[in-house]
C-alpha cells in the first residue's frame, strides 16, 4: 500500500458551515469518500496565524491526514480530486496567501520525488510549522526523500527559528 500525506487548512468558513474547524472536519469526510483510498490517521487540529501575517485575516485551522492507496495511484488524479473537494467547499484560487475556506495540500506519496505537478514532496512543507506540527502527530518518522531527515527532526529544526504562534484548536 502507498502512504499519502495530506495537509488540511482553512481560515474562512465554507458556505453552510460555521467556522474553519467545521470545514476541516467536513473535508475529512469528503476525503474519506475518495475511491481506492483508506483513511488511516488524523492529526490533532491546530490554530495557526496566517503566514505572512495579515491583520485582516483570521487564524487558520490546520491538520493532516495519513491515507493509503494502491500501488497504481496516479498523483495527477489525486491532486485533481483534492482541488475538486476544495471547490466544493467554496475555494476560489485568487492571489497567493489569500484567506480561504479550504486548502488541501498533497505533501507526499511514500518516497516519491516529482519535479512536475504535483511536485513531491511538497516543495515548502519542510519550511512550515503549520504543516510539520500536525504531520508529526501522524507520521513523525516519515523521512523527507530529498532532505533525508524525518519529519520530527525537520520540525525540531524549524521550531528553533520559527516564531509562528501555534496552539491546539
Amino acid at each position: 500500500m502507498t502512504a499519502i500525506l495530506i495537509a488540511i487548512g482553512a481560515n474562512l468558513p465554507s458556505p453552510g458551515l460555521t467556522d474553519p474547524y467545521t470545514t476541516c472536519l467536513a473535508s475529512v469526510a469528503a476525503l474519506r469518500d475518495l475511491p481506492h483510498l483508506n483513511l488511516r490517521l488524523i492529526s490533532r487540529w491546530y490554530r495557526t496565524e496566517p503566514i505572512p501575517r495579515a491583520p485582516d485575516q483570521p487564524d487558520f485551522c490546520n491538520g493532516a491526514l495519513l491515507m493509503q492507496g494502491g500501488p497504481d495511484l496516479d498523483p495527477e488524479n489525486l491532486l485533481a480530486s483534492l482541488h475538486a473537494i476544495e471547490a466544493r467547499f467554496g475555494r476560489h484560487r485568487t492571489i497567493a496567501n489569500a484567506a480561504r475556506p479550504l486548502d488541501l495540500d498533497l505533501i507526499a506519496i511514500d518516497q516519491l520525488i516529482r519535479s512536475t505537478a504535483p511536485i513531491l514532496p511538497h516543495p515548502r512543507a519542510h519550511l512550515r510549522r503549520f504543516v510539520l506540527d500536525p504531520l508529526c502527530d501522524i507520521a513523525p518518522d516519515w523521512v523527507h526523500p530529498q532532505l533525508h531527515a524525518p519529519a520530527s527532526a525537520l520540525r525540531a529544526r524549524l521550531m528553533a527559528t520559527d516564531p509562528q504562534r501555534i496552539t491546539l484548536w
